[in-house]
């Protein structure tokens, strides 16, 4: 007996979605039928990544979005739910980092990766939970409301890994981002967890692992190995689906055990 997760009729949000994990998050979601919202900066890449949904039967709509400015993040999630409806589900993913020592750390570095990862998540989620509490608020009895939000995290917040302090920090920061908003969020039917990847080979790294850098590092790995993308559509799939409504604050590792 299968047992099928169903995201029909909802709308789901994804930043980041121009490539890497955010991508394959988009396709997640459209695959088991949610209505995809494509958010980041490239807005050509979200156009070539909406017709390789749409070719597979899925629905998805472009969005530009900077998460580093408030007038943007307002922007795009008004102009989402005008051409998609009300968002059901926030995957906050866009992030950056730098790496550098800490002593090589300028302001301008610091802020650049807090300013994504931190602040930026911050301000999309809130925007969204805004949109979702008020939905509640005024939902007349029996209809959909709340909502998921999964903050992508890693589990460079988990544990603290050199040359990228303040990517750890800035991650640190979204777990602790999530439990806040799980905690005030949760009475009005809004779930708001945390999934915090492991290595994952992706365009942005994929040449790092064939150099010897690259090769060292894997070997330090409990398995000895990077995932994949989808490696981490479980985890997403379980986070957005409605049964999950008992899932709330949760901080999941899909690292192969490196944080343990």
């Amino acid at each position: 007996m299968g047992y099928d997760i169903d995201l029909s009729g909802r709308v789901a949000m994804v930043t980041g979605a121009s490539g890497g994990l955010g991508a394959q998050f988009a396709r997640t979601l459209a695959k088991a039928g949610a209505g995809v919202v494509l958010a980041a900066r490239r807005v050509e890449r979200l156009k070539t990544l909406r017709a390789e949904i749409e070719a597979d039967g899925g629905d998805a709509h472009v969005v530009t979005l900077d998460v580093t400015d408030p007038d943007s993040i307002k922007s795009a999630v008004a102009h989402a739910e005008t051409e998609m409806g009300t968002i059901d589900i926030l995957v906050n993913n866009s992030g950056v980092s730098t790496t550098q020592k800490l002593t090589d750390v300028s302001p301008e570095d610091f802020d650049y990766v807090m300013g994504t990862n931190t602040r930026g998540s911050f301000f999309v989620a809130q925007e969204v939970g805004k949109r979702m509490i008020a939905r509640s608020r005024g939902a007349a009895p029996g209809t959909f409301t709340g909502g998921r939000i999964v903050n992508v995290a890693s589990m460079a917040g988990l544990r603290v890994l050199g040359q990228i302090g303040v990517y750890c920090m800035s991650k640190a920061a979204v777990i602790h981002m999530t439990r806040a908003m799980a905690l005030e969020w949760g009475k009005y039917g809004i779930n708001v967890n945390a999934l915090c990847p492991g290595y994952i080979d992706t365009e942005i790294n994929h040449h790092h692992w064939q150099t010897e850098a690259g090769q060292k590092l894997i070997n330090m790995l409990p398995r000895k190995r990077v995932g994949q993308p989808q490696d981490l559509d479980a985890v997403l799939m379980m986070l957005c689906a409605n049964q999950s409504h008992f899932v709330n604050g949760a901080v999941i590792a899909a690292d192969d055990g490196f944080a343990v």
